[in-house]
Formats: structure tokens, C-alpha cells, sequence
């Protein structure tokens, strides 16, 4: 049996006589036999799964945010320094926009005045006044002004009339003034003559003595008359002269009443200036009155009160209460390493598994995952986050079925973002050797389709 010795019996036995021995050898071939089946199967399978397509992925892990900004949880601020007076919410209570959720007091001394909003609308009121009072002080200067002008133009007109009298009073005594000498010159000639005959004794005295009357009357109407054209000359100098009086002294009026004019006008525009001060102040005065009250800025519900109790003080800009939306969309972040960047596009398909939802999950083969949800990639950020990772925001897939309505934000998540087809051999030949993922372009066009939905 153990073939020790090199002298066989085998010749001696008849196996054919032997049902034991045609047993054990029946059963020895049929186990090689089935042996070699199993690895043939075995090996046919394991070549046929080589070449079966293999999804490429990149994990990651996020958690749950609402798209919107405005629809992600917030605090509420005070926008004035104040003193809490009393509450109208609790915890968890659902409020509507514009609801109040509590009030305070004033805690600066500038703002005690109980009346503070009444006694500024009198001054309001009293400015108001004043400017009216300018305004119509400008429009007595305007009719000053005008009727200064109209009184200008006639004065004007009636020196220039007097300057006119003159300048012809002054012509005529020109002439006057020559005819004069004109005559003067004649009885001095009929003079002289007169006393030529009287010395050759053709005319008596008498005769030279009339003729010397007449010479000397002459002479005194030359002198008269020569007196009345320098008078009238000084006259139409006064004339002229009363004429730029007038001028300089409407001038100097309507000057006058021209700088209180304006001085009136400079008084209304400061008026107005203290006017819209004390405007601006009722207005901060009446929205402060309203920030008393706290009130909601959406529907929500109230989650944390960061403040307590009544009577304690708070500052400008410091949280009071946090509120969460009731109605935002999900959407989820995820970080991926900056060498899978490249290998993500808008309108990525992405599968996600949320936590508290059980998965069974084949990364290379999706179609056969369970309990999974799709998403697609909305958008990318071009910097790094804190954690030195890219930030990717994903939203439901319209194509898939729909995320669950239990999800609240915050919720963790983890995904699988899906990139080429390749084969098994390849997916392993490339783990193996530690190259990164094959990347690929999305589909434009489906991508345009998407966004249309």
C-alpha cells in the first residue's frame, strides 16, 4: 500500500474483485474531476469580471447646508445698545416674519427724554418757520430791488432831461454871449470915431459922451451876458454831475438791498441745513424707537436664545437669539483633495449615502447600489477652505429619486463622485500603481438640458 519495498504485489491482486478498491478509485477520479471544474469556472469568472466595466470615483464627505444663503440658520442681532425687558418667544417655537420676539429699553442717557421725539419735531417746526421768514424776506428784497430799478430809470431819465436843459441853455447863452461882443466891439468902434471927430471938432461933447453911454452899456450887457453863459455852464455841470449822483446812489441802494438779499439767502440755506439735521435726527430718533422691538426676520423656528433673562444689558451687533428657517432647499458640501479638482465639472453626477439611511453601496458598479441617492455638482469653489480642500456644493438630480424629507441641515453625508468607465483589470492596475482617476468632459449638452429643467 505504501509502495516501501520495490517488490510489487500488484499483479497478485485482482481489483476487479474488489468493490472497495473500484470505490475509492471512482471516488478519486470523480473528485479531480470536479476540482478541475470549479477552478475553470472559477477562473473564467474572475476573467470575466476583469473585463466588466468598473465606474471610476473619488469619496469624499460632507454634510447637509441650504442653498441659499438666506435660507441657512442665522442669528438675530440688536442693531442699538439696550436693556432686555421682556420675552416673547421660547425655544423652539415657530414665528412668523415680523413676529416680536422681545423688547428693550434705552441704556444711553442721550435717549431718556420720554418726549425726545415731540420736542424735535418743534424745533423741526420752529426751522421751518424760519426759513419761511427768510423766504419772504427775499421776496421783499426782490420787490426792493425792482422798484430801486424802476426809481433808477426815471430819476435817470429826468437828469439826463435836466442835463439837456442845460447843455441848451448854455448854446443859447453862447450866442447871446457873442452877439454881445459883437455889439461891444461895435459901440467901441463908433466910439473911437466919435472922439477922432470930437478932437478935429466935427462933434461936439455931448455926442462923444452918448457914444462913450452906449460903448459902456454895451460893455456891461458883454460882461452880464458873459456871466449868465459861465452860470449856465456850472449849471450843466451840476446837471451832470446830479445825474452820476443819482447813478452811484441807486447803486449803492440796490446794492445794499442786493447783499441783504443774499445774506437773506445764505440765512435760508443754513435754516434748510439745520432743517435737514434735525430731519435726520427725528428719523434716527423714530427708527431707534422702533428697534425696541426685536422681530423676525422670516418664518422659522427659534432654536437658541443667546441671551437670558430680563434686565441684562446688551451691545450693538450681539447675537440674541438664533432662528432656522422653515423653508430652504437642500443642497450638500463636500471637500475634495486639489489633485481630484481637475477631475470635477458642473453638472457631475454624484451618489450620496446620508447618515441614519442604510446603503449598500458598490462604488464601481452604482447601478447595483442600494439605498443611495443622486446629486449633481452646482458649483466649485476656486480657493481653498480652512482645510486646505476645495469645497464643492451638489443639489438633488432631477433624473434620480428624490432625498429623503426627514433631512435636516447638518445632517453628515458621503459620497461617491462618478467619473469614466474603464475596465476591472485596469481600475486595478491603476490602484496598484497609485495613478490618479482618467478624466473625462461632461456631456454640455445634458448639462444645458439640466439647467433648462
Amino acid at each position: 500500500m505504501l509502495n516501501l519495498s520495490d517488490k510489487s504485489i500488484n499483479y497478485l491482486i485482482k481489483k476487479d474483485q474488489h468493490k472497495s478498491l473500484n470505490k475509492i478509485k471512482n471516488m478519486y477520479t470523480y473528485s479531480q474531476d470536479r476540482l478541475m471544474k470549479i477552478l475553470m469556472a472559477l477562473f473564467l469568472l474572475i476573467l470575466i469580471i476583469l473585463f466588466m466595466p468598473w465606474t471610476q470615483n473619488v469619496r469624499s464627505k460632507g454634510q447637509l447646508i441650504a442653498l441659499n444663503p438666506e435660507q441657512r440658520p442665522q442669528t438675530i442681532q440688536s442693531v442699538i445698545a439696550g436693556r432686555i425687558e421682556k420675552w416673547f418667544v421660547v425655544e423652539g417655537q415657530f414665528v412668523n416674519k415680523g413676529d416680536t420676539i422681545l423688547k428693550i429699553s434705552e441704556v444711553k442717557d442721550d435717549y431718556f427724554d420720554p418726549q425726545l421725539l415731540n420736542n424735535t419735531q418743534l424745533q423741526l417746526d420752529a426751522k421751518e418757520y424760519s426759513k419761511m421768514s427768510y423766504e419772504e424776506k427775499v421776496k421783499a428784497l426782490d420787490n426792493q430791488i425792482s422798484a430801486l430799478k424802476l426809481s433808477l430809470d426815471l430819476k435817470i431819465q429826468q437828469a439826463k432831461n435836466k442835463v439837456r436843459q442845460d447843455e441848451l441853455k448854455v448854446a443859447s447863452d453862447s450866442i447871446e454871449l457873442m452877439a454881445s461882443k459883437v455889439n461891444f466891439s461895435v459901440a467901441n468902434e463908433q466910439y473911437e470915431r466919435f472922439k477922432t471927430l470930437f478932437d478935429d471938432g466935427l462933434r461936439s461933447l455931448t455926442d462923444l459922451e452918448n457914444r462913450q453911454f452906449k460903448m459902456r452899456e454895451a460893455q456891461a450887457k458883454l460882461i452880464s451876458q458873459e456871466n449868465k453863459y459861465l452860470t449856465s455852464k456850472n449849471e450843466l455841470l451840476n446837471s451832470r454831475i446830479e445825474l452820476n449822483s443819482i447813478q452811484a446812489d441807486y447803486r449803492d441802494k440796490i446794492a445794499k438791498a442786493n447783499s441783504d438779499k443774499f445774506s437773506a439767502i445764505s440765512g435760508k440755506f443754513d435754516t434748510e441745513a439745520a432743517i435737514n439735521k434735525i430731519q435726520n435726527q427725528y428719523n434716527s430718533y423714530e427708527v431707534r424707537t422702533s428697534l425696541y422691538y426685536i422681530l423676525a426676520p422670516q418664518d422659522g423656528y427659534i432654536t437658541q436664545a443667546r441671551q437670558t433673562g430680563l434686565g441684562e444689558t446688551i451691545k450693538e451687533g450681539e447675537e440674541i437669539v438664533s432662528i432656522m428657517p422653515s423653508k430652504y432647499d437642500l443642497a450638500l458640501q463636500m471637500y475634495i483633495k486639489p489633485l481630484d479638482l481637475p477631475l470635477f465639472e458642473k453638472g457631475q453626477k454624484v451618489m450620496i449615502q446620508f447618515d441614519g439611511w442604510p446603503a449598500i453601496i458598490f462604488s464601481g458598479w452604482p447601478g447595483v447600489s442600494f439605498g443611495t441617492f443622486e446629486g449633481k455638482v452646482l458649483a466649485m469653489d476656486n480657493f481653498t477652505s480652512d482645510n486646505h480642500l476645495y469645497r464643492v456644493l451638489v443639489v438633488p438630480s432631477p433624473e434620480g429619486p428624490k432625498w429623503p424629507e426627514q433631512l435636516r441641515v447638518g445632517a453628515g453625508v458621503k459620497t461617491i463622485t462618478l467619473l469614466k468607465n474603464v475596465s476591472v483589470w485596469y481600475e486595478i492596475w491603476r490602484q496598484i500603481n497609485g495613478f490618479p482617476p482618467d478624466y473625462y468632459k461632461v456631456n454640455s449638452t445634458m448639462i444645458q438640458k439640466d439647467e433648462k429643467k
